[in-house]
């Protein structure tokens, strides 16, 4: 008799234990599987820069209806095409600004400069060709850029008129001096001063032409909505401006704000300037402010054009440029202490817009992982910040960085496992850029991550 009872209490342990180890395995299996992810009818966008598409589209409709076939082919459902180049003229109809008569580009490592010579709407053909095949079509607007300028020349506003130098932005230098963007040496894009109320105006009527003369576009997506660095600026105009922002007159401009040393190096020293934190939010105030004009304006013309935006994904280091993104309810000063001001949330833009395009610009192999420089981490990172304000589109750049310098197969694969991941992650994807496709002949490869990525359901 009191083998049995052993023998039945041992075989009750075995039977226990082995529903308890099945169950917890199952519970396992399941938490580690990703949730299904809807994608059908998520948006895909293809993006068409300017310079490097010019010898393609300046003069000829037949290549721009020619690739944007190829894009619908890939499965791409929405083309963002270029319209206001960094040296701020016009490929749209407007009588604000004289319309682009050349771009550069590079041909095999040499800058060259295609005229346009075409008499036609460069934008209208986007969107008549686009519209026949399916496609919606959104303007990309570089905003806070007035000129641009290399070897082969200096075009835009800023270099034709004199009048308007002291749009550009003033920049603070390395050695704690300030320049005027058209004197320094700054690089090949000149841009406006954000905080100047003549040139926001400007910029808004610009925008109001778009939304005006083009009934038929699907949407307007603001780049370069932003100052040009943590170098920028520091105008007698801005600081006034700042100084009535703060309520006080400051005896140490602009070392109470930011230094030349700061500008130079790539971290943030242990003792900020004073006022550093109250700059910060000044001018995200700034551009918050010119994003609720920009929209009222476009939406006043058109409710139903989509207005939106492309940031960097990379917003821990964002505020930079003078930029929050994200949702009024996410407390940047909660999770970035050392640079955001708790005042810093109120001017979180991400309400304002319909579209937030995230560049999620991680390299070929760096596609998966949580936090920022991983594709997934750019998506799910901003996703996180934006919360549902607005339409989260993770993007990845197929040109540049180690996607130039990575072996082709491997790279070819990323671009398939990126547009998977980006859709996943996010609310779509998008592409930058065609000529990227177009050049290493990836159409294919394209085709193959939207499909897999429409697919996983």
């Amino acid at each position: 008799m009191k083998r049995a009872i052993l023998l039945f209490f041992y075989l009750s342990c075995i039977m226990s234990f082995s529903f308890c180890t099945a169950s917890k395995k199952t519970w396992e299996w399941e938490w580690d599987q990703e949730s299904p992810v809807d994608n059908s009818d998520k948006p895909r966008f293809i993006c068409i820069d300017a310079s490097a598409n010019f010898p393609d589209y300046a003069n000829s409709k037949e290549n721009i209806l020619r690739d944007l076939t190829l894009a619908k082919d890939a499965g791409f459902t929405d083309i963002q095409v270029l319209v206001r180049p960094t040296n701020g003229d016009a490929l749209f109809k407007t009588d604000k600004v004289d319309q682009v008569k050349w771009l550069s580009y590079w041909d095999n490592g040499v800058q060259r400069q295609l005229h346009r010579t075409a008499e036609w709407d460069y934008l209208e053909a986007f969107i008549e060709a686009g519209h026949s095949l399916g496609l919606k079509i959104h303007a990309l607007f570089d905003t806070f850029t007035g000129s641009r300028r290399n070897s082969l020349g200096h075009t835009g506003l800023l270099a034709r008129d004199p009048s308007k130098k002291h749009w550009a932005s003033s920049l603070l230098q390395a050695d704690g001096t300030i320049k005027n963007g058209l004197d320094a040496d700054a690089g090949e894009t000149v841009f406006f001063n954000p905080v100047h109320e003549e040139v926001q105006e400007y910029l808004l009527g610009l925008l109001e032409d778009l939304a005006t003369n083009y009934p038929d576009l699907d949407g307007i997506i603001i780049d370069r909505g932003r100052f040009a660095d943590l170098n920028s600026d520091f105008s007698d105009y801005t600081r006034a401006k700042f100084e009535q922002y703060i309520g006080t007159s400051l005896t140490n401009f602009p070392a109470d704000v930011v230094t030349g040393e700061m500008v130079a190096s790539s971290s943030l020293p242990s003792q900020l300037p004073p006022y550093f934190k109250e700059w910060i939010e000044f001018r995200a105030k700034t551009i918050y402010d010119f994003m609720g004009k920009a929209r009222s304006r476009v939406k006043a013309i058109n409710s139903k054009l989509n207005f939106s935006v492309y940031v960097g994904g990379w917003y821990s280091t964002y505020y930079t440029v003078g930029v929050n993104w994200a949702s009024k309810s996410f407390d940047a000063a909660k999770a970035y202490p050392k640079w955001a001001s708790s005042k810093l949330k109120d001017y979180g833009y991400a309400s304002l817009m319909d579209y937030i395009l995230i560049g999620a610009y991680a390299g070929p192999t760096r596609i998966y992982g949580d936090k920022e420089w991983s594709v997934q981490g750019f998506c799910l990172q901003a996703k996180d910040k934006i919360k549902s304000d607005a339409i989260v589109i993770g993007g990845i750049d197929i040109g540049n960085g180690a996607w130039a310098t990575t072996d082709r197969d491997i790279v070819n694969q990323a671009v398939v496992e990126s547009i998977v991941t980006a859709t996943n992650s996010s609310d779509g994807c998008f592409v930058f850029d065609i000529i990227h496709l177009k050049k290493r002949d990836q159409w294919a490869f394209a085709k193959e991550g939207i499909r897999k990525a429409s697919a996983a359901k």
